[in-house]
């Protein structure tokens, strides 16, 4: 497996991850609307209040606001409710407490209830949390406020029938708190910015070894250019070997030789068509049957390396000693100096200069 394909996959691994906590820290806020008869007139109110449970399908419902028999929080065995699935559609009013979430959801769910509204402790005001009930989903499942939850069951102990709808307000999450904004927009300028800054770099380094490849082509072209012109240049004649003989052809085209054309030698004796070999060497440089180098053979690749060190200071001719354990590497002549007995012998072994200096005395 390559490193991108890795890279892709702990990519795809990341974002999955991340969308899994993304969701858990979601949530839904609920609409809320009630209406009743209050002395011969209508009254309405809406607010949006609420919050959907994390396990709730967020979605519309309707019914008639229902309340427990007895126990206020719903936590009693069945039948919890004085109504069943065959009743009009109704939403159950329970207060928290005593037992979990999904056991409440449960008990209203088994009787046929369209949805669930929890309301919060006494002393909480109108707080309200993002109620957890993986056990009981499937059905829609609110939490309001304590004191909306207790004004709503004040008008149904009165025995007012109270209508309630619940709808989807709107999402809630971490991201769209102001400093998540900011925070995501640098993060994606930066990935942005390496990602743009390594196609550059890869782009210009690209280029760069294109040039390089480019120039270097050229220096290779113009040093076969040279090569040719040095090579051996010849027009066959009627008795010559090559225009009597079958077994002598072109490696090039593939074609027998005759009498009046133009033919090159190279350095390793093969001999081609004149209009073949050329293009053939200004592309490859060497023979096409024993692949003999002919900038080497004709020395034109060592005079360009020494026209472009010409500037700088020529080498030092250089042995090395074997004495002992140790190597020792001996300088012969002076480069500075072309007169043999003016040479300087410079040695990193201090015995071996000491034997010769005593020699030449």
């Amino acid at each position: 497996m390559g490193k991108t394909t890795q890279h892709c996959l702990l990519l795809l691994l990341f974002l999955s991850g991340l969308a899994r906590c993304s969701a858990a820290l979601l949530f839904w806020t609920a609409v809320m609307e009630i209406g009743y008869v209050n002395n011969n007139e209508t009254v309405e109110k809406y607010c949006e209040c609420g919050v959907f449970g994390r396990n709730s399908p967020v979605e519309k419902t309707t019914g008639i606001v229902t309340l427990p028999q007895g126990d206020p929080k719903g936590c009693g065995p069945d039948p919890v409710y004085n109504r069943n699935s065959s009743s009009p559609r109704w939403i159950a009013l329970v207060k928290r407490g005593n037992c979990t979430f999904s056991e409440k959801i449960n008990a209203a769910k088994r009787q046929g209830a369209a949805g669930v509204v929890v309301y919060n402790v006494d002393g909480s005001g109108n707080s309200t949390t993002h109620m957890a009930h993986s056990d009981a989903a499937g059905i829609v499942a609110i939490m309001i406020g304590n004191t909306q939850g207790m004004e709503i069951v004040k008008l149904v102990k009165n025995g007012t029938d109270v209508q309630m709808l619940i709808e989807p307000g709107s999402p809630h999450g971490p991201w769209m708190d102001t400093y998540w904004l900011y925070f995501l927009s640098i993060a994606f300028f930066i990935v942005t910015a390496a990602s743009i800054a390594y196609f550059v770099f890869i782009s210009a380094n690209r280029l760069y070894s294109l040039s390089i490849h480019r120039r270097s082509e050229r220096r290779l072209k113009t040093e076969a250019k040279r090569a040719i012109k040095r090579l051996h240049v010849r027009t066959l004649k009627r008795e010559d070997e090559e225009t009597t003989s079958d077994f002598h052809m072109c490696a090039v085209c593939i074609e027998s030789y005759k009498a009046g054309e133009v033919v090159t030698v190279l350095t390793c004796d093969h001999i081609f068509h004149k209009a073949c070999i050329e293009p053939w060497l200004l592309e490859r440089r060497t023979c096409p049957m024993c692949k003999c180098d002919i900038l080497k053979a004709l020395g034109v690749e060592e005079e360009t390396k020494e026209s472009i060190s010409a500037d700088s200071p020529p080498d030092v001719t250089v042995i090395t000693v074997a004495g002992g354990d140790t190597l020792y590497e001996v300088p012969l002549t002076d480069p500075a100096s072309p007169d043999p007995e003016r040479h300087q012998h410079l040695y990193d072994n201090r015995a071996y200069e000491g034997d010769s200096q005593a020699a030449r005395g």
